[in-house]
């Protein structure tokens, strides 16, 4: 970062002794080491990971997606004693927000859509490259894997990890872009247990397990 005395170090002692100069001096380089400073922090404040509020929504703007959704999603306010939509899952409901439902995504669903945008920007159609970019806004502890259902439908399933209401609206809703034209959701599937892999028989790993360690999966 700029600094005003990386311009008034340089004045000689023969001058920097005098005190009207010295304001002359730093009332014409202030305004230059600002803009420095401003121009500096420019990355990070449209930075995907660090940008908030109306800069995130001018990377939104560079990705190609907003932040509001045509159609209110329903059922993601926060609500006590209501399976998925309680802590760490449901959304705050804003004063300004309607009751029929979320319009506007918060910062931190947006960024994950961001994320999802990115990856549909780069992407090449596969059902593969479809789960691969899903798993990849997560932190890790979410896994997607999808099901080709041989008849122009797929089927995709959460496990580990439940993400937030809002997200999984967004995905059965089709506001996240990973999906081969023609081909239609059948439905998203989402473990019951949050953490766990989703109940099947035949496998056993992080996406789908049997007795004892699966969960029912609850479809959206």
């Amino acid at each position: 970062m700029a600094d005003l005395t990386d311009y008034t170090g340089l004045i000689t002692s023969r001058h920097n002794q005098r005190p009207k100069f010295m304001a002359v001096v730093e009332a014409l380089a202030n305004p230059m080491v600002a803009l420095q400073n401003l121009l500096g922090a420019m990355p990070d404040a449209f930075d995907l990971d660090q940008a908030v509020g109306v800069q995130l929504d001018a990377v939104g703007l560079w990705v190609g997606i907003g932040r509001r959704v045509a159609t209110p999603l329903t059922g993601v306010y926060f609500s006590f004693d209501t399976p998925g939509v309680g802590f760490d899952q449901g959304n705050w409901k804003g004063p300004f927000d309607p009751d029929t439902g979320m319009t506007l995504l918060d910062d931190d669903t947006y960024r994950l859509v961001l994320r999802a945008k990115i990856g549909a920007n780069h992407w090449d159609g596969t059902l593969e490259a479809t789960a691969a970019i899903l798993n990849s806004i997560f932190n890790g502890d979410t896994y997607v894997f999808i099901q080709d259902n041989q008849d122009m439908s797929m089927t995709i399933g959460v496990a580990g990890k439940v993400p937030s209401a809002v997200f999984l609206a967004l995905l059965e809703g089709g506001y996240i872009p990973l999906k081969p034209e023609g081909v239609r959701i059948n439905y998203v599937i989402v473990t019951s247990v949050d953490g766990s892999p989703i109940f099947g028989f035949d496998m056993d790993n992080s996406l789908v397990a049997g007795f004892d360690t699966g969960a029912w999966g609850t479809p959206l």
